[in-house]
């Protein structure tokens, strides 16, 4: 099947994104529009947790809106954070990202390679720290099990939710290609769109967990990413893009 359009479940990239590119060169229409959005989690809500931030002298970052929300709630509640706070980070561009909320020189801050199995050195350098995990309503099986393995005192903080956008105005039917990088992103498909059928959409997407949604609800997966061949998700459409052509 020749694409002639496609439909990004993502906000739009930057001119100098790979996704412009392959529009110029196949001369196809790519849409982006987000899936699904992050509702925040209020200071009301928080407390029916049984989290007190003060009771914490650790934290545990493993994206730029755990970050972001950690540091609204703190504020929300009027919890002044230590300079004496303990930040484990999970890669260094995380870490990094904290000179938004603090004053990044002489604090306490250790970050990790990129997967959060990484992190388990750290834990056992700093076991001694009462931890808190700033998180979203969605959490990876794969973190929880290291954080047990680990022997630290932790504590999960729902701070944030994933939710469905509405897509309401969006004429799904149009597209010759839609690309999901989430499970959440294959919710609100079939949230916004209960009639759905794909007949001969092709459907691309980004990770194991994605995939196994998408067959969940009797997707037929067409570009699959990220393997050896492609790395990344442009890669894998602009190769079946060029192999439609053939």
């Amino acid at each position: 099947m020749k694409i002639k359009s496609i439909l990004v479940s993502q906000p739009a990239p930057n001119e100098s994104s790979p996704y412009t590119e392959i529009a110029r060169k196949a001369k196809i229409k790519i849409d982006f529009r987000p899936f699904i959005h992050v509702a925040s989690v209020d200071a009301k809500e928080l407390r029916t947790q049984k989290i007190d931030l003060s009771q914490y002298n650790g934290i545990i970052f493993t994206s730029k809106n755990a970050i972001d929300h950690y540091f609204r709630i703190a504020e929300e509640m009027r919890f002044a954070v230590p300079d004496s706070m303990r930040y484990i980070c999970q890669s260094e561009a995380i870490a990094n990202y904290l000179q938004k909320h603090i004053i990044y020189r002489k604090r306490k801050i250790s970050y990790g390679e990129k997967n959060f199995a990484d992190l388990l050195p750290l834990f056992k350098k700093y076991p001694t720290e009462k931890y808190l995990l700033p998180a979203s309503d969605l959490i990876n099986d794969e973190m929880v099990k290291t954080l047990e393995t680990s022997n630290i005192d932790w504590t999960r903080a729902t701070m944030y939710r994933t939710v469905c956008s509405d897509l309401t105005d969006v004429a799904i039917s149009d597209y010759d290609m839609l690309v999901f990088f989430s499970p959440q992103g294959i919710k609100s498909l079939t949230e916004n769109f209960p009639d759905f059928k794909q007949n001969g959409t092709v459907v691309a997407v980004f990770g194991n967990t994605t995939q196994a949604a998408a067959e969940k609800i009797g997707l037929k997966i067409d570009v699959m990413a990220p393997n050896k061949e492609t790395p990344s998700m442009t890669m894998a459409i602009e190769k079946y893009i060029r192999e439609s052509y053939k």
